[in-house]
């Protein structure tokens, strides 16, 4: 035979669990809707700065290497609202900024004495 204090107890704590759940699962939700909305707002500045042609390049270098994409997207944006970017960014102009952002390649070479 069970207690039903113990029983009574048992159910507020599987409540109690439940409710923190469903809390944490709310707060996840939201965080992934800000999220989006910021990817968003993003791409709808990337539009207005990159030609066509860029904003090909740069969906390229997602695939290839997201981070530095990020980074390059993040840098752009900036310059945009400093106003310190004049005009739309061409495709030219972003392999020029590719180019200065991406790390040197160094060739190493062995030599077998």
């Amino acid at each position: 035979m069970e207690d039903p204090e113990l029983e009574a107890i048992r159910q507020r704590r599987m409540a109690e669990m439940q409710n923190s759940q469903q809390q944490a699962m709310a707060q996840q939700q939201a965080a992934e809707q800000r999220r989006q909305q910021m990817e968003i707002q993003k791409q709808m500045v990337l539009r207005q700065i990159l030609s066509p042609e860029a904003r090909d390049r740069l969906s390229n270098l997602r695939i290839a290497n997201a981070e530095m994409c990020n980074m390059v997207e993040m840098q752009l944006i900036n310059l945009a609202q400093s106003g310190r970017l004049q005009g739309i960014v061409t495709d030219d102009m972003l392999r020029n900024i590719l180019r200065q952002i991406a790390p040197q390649h160094r060739e190493i070479t062995i030599e077998r004495r």
